[in-house]
Order: structure tokens, then sequence, then C-alpha cells
């Protein structure tokens, strides 16, 4: 499938902006770590656009993801792809996170998302974000409350990377893609 064809199936099924740009941060990410390991960035980043499309319909486990892997099948996408989707879902235990692919989207999912919050409350974004902030975010426990620090620090082990070097790795993805994210410099006047 063509991205185009990818962003369309996310315009069919989700409405809200926020989570549009949190799958645009995902797929950003894997793109990126497509690259840095050698792998099929247009696959990796059909997985990380296509991976929560279903959420605002179906937010319910297991109906998120499995709604949207039955939409996917009948769409005619690769197992694999579907399965790397299914995989980012902790409570899907007949799906583990096997594959790098599987594990770079665990590893993306939850660390997008926060990096987006900390982003979001300094007028310069994501320019200058670094590790030790974002780390020091983490230690809040009411700042983007919803975001499973677990999982972060989860994620990073299980793709084999240093946490400080993947949230600045998921940070540089993201800056290069910042104007679709919504995640430019706040300017004054």
């Amino acid at each position: 499938m063509a991205r185009a064809d990818d962003l369309a199936l996310v315009r069919e099924y989700t409405q809200n902006e926020s989570l549009v740009r949190h799958m645009l941060a995902v797929e950003a990410a894997m793109r990126a770590y497509a690259r840095h390991f050698g792998e099929n960035e247009d696959e990796w980043g059909t997985v990380g656009l296509l991976h929560d499309f279903d959420y605002e319909r179906w937010p319910d486990p297991p109906d998120h993801p499995l709604q949207g892997a039955a939409i996917l099948a009948e769409r005619g996408y690769p197992p694999h792809i579907i399965y790397a989707i299914k995989s980012h879902a902790d409570y899907l235990t007949d799906c583990p996170r096997v594959s790098r692919l599987d594990q770079a989207l665990y590893a993306c999912d939850e660390l997008a998302g926060f990096i987006t919050a900390c982003a979001l409350v300094r007028p310069p974004r994501l320019e200058g974000l670094t590790p030790r902030s974002v780390r020091k975010k983490m230690k809040t426990a009411a700042f983007a409350a919803a975001v499973n620090r677990d999982d972060i620090v989860r994620g990073a082990g299980d793709l084999g990377v240093d946490l400080d070097e993947h949230i600045a790795f998921v940070i540089a993805a993201m800056q290069a893609n910042a104007g679709e994210l919504a995640l430019l410099p706040v300017t004054e006047g």
C-alpha cells in the first residue's frame, strides 16, 4: 500500500487531530528506525501510521487493535504488518513482540506520545528538547499521566537501545516532521 492509502485509512477512521498527529509521530520514528536498521522504510512507516487508526472507534481492549487488524486484512495488508500492529497491545498475549519491527513499534508508541506532551509545554516545542528533560518529566506522575513510563523503559530495553539514546533518536525523528506534527516553535507577535 502507498502512504497516501494509509493516510486515507487513518482519516476515514479518525477525526481527532491529536490522535492523527500521534500516529504521524510514531510513523516518523518508525521510518527513522527503519533507515537506522536497514529495514523497509515504507513497511515500518505503515506500521507506525496505522497502529492506532481504529482506536477512536474501538478504544476498549481487545477491540483495539483487533477491529483494525480485521479491517487491514480485508484491505489486503500483509500479515506481518497486521501482526506488528497487534503486538503493540500488551493484553494480546498471543501476539508477543518477536521481530525488530514489533519491538520498534512498542518502543516508539508511548515515547512519541510522551515527547509530544513534553514539547507542547515548551515554546520552542521540540527544538532543544533533551533526553534529560524528558527523563525529568517522566518522574512527575501527574504530567501526561496516561502515558505508561514502564512501557517506555521496557520498549527501549526490548529494542536493545539505551533509553537516553532512544529518546534523542525519537526527538530527532519528530523534529524532522515538526510542521506536520504541529510542533514547530511558537513565535511571539
